[in-house]
């Protein structure tokens, strides 16, 4: 790694500082980049998650429930009520859908059908 570092300048007074402070991060850098590259690192890190997601359940169902009630309170729908109301939405325009291909098929032009005149004209050709 051939970096192109200035020169020192003796009459910068923070050049030392900069240079210090510069390499520190560089070598704190590739530490940390070695460390959070191992396997160790990602199974201590996902047993801590799973400890914080496991004691935060019941915080997180109290803080729903309370919502609920406070939406409740200022009649407004909760989640639950927006998410059921979608989903009927969702089957209502689904059904529309099929009422629409079906008017459609129903109104589509058939191919023209023999008539009685047509089907007794060939009938009375055909030698019996």
């Amino acid at each position: 790694m051939s970096e192109n570092k200035p020169p020192f300048d003796f009459f910068d007074p923070t050049g030392m500082l900069k240079t210090m402070r510069s390499d520190s991060m560089d070598a704190w850098s590739k530490m940390m980049i070695q460390f959070v590259n191992t396997e160790a690192y990602a199974e201590a890190t996902g047993k801590m998650l799973d400890a914080w997601l496991d004691s935060s359940a019941p915080f997180r169902k109290a803080i729903e429930k309370s919502m609920t009630q406070a939406l409740a309170s200022l009649n407004m729908p909760s989640r639950a009520e927006i998410t059921s109301l979608a989903e009927r939405l969702t089957n209502i325009e689904m059904r529309l859908d099929d009422i629409d291909a079906k008017l459609d098929e129903s109104l589509r032009p058939r191919p023209a059908t023999r008539t009685r005149k047509t089907a007794n004209a060939r009938a009375a050709k055909e030698p019996s």
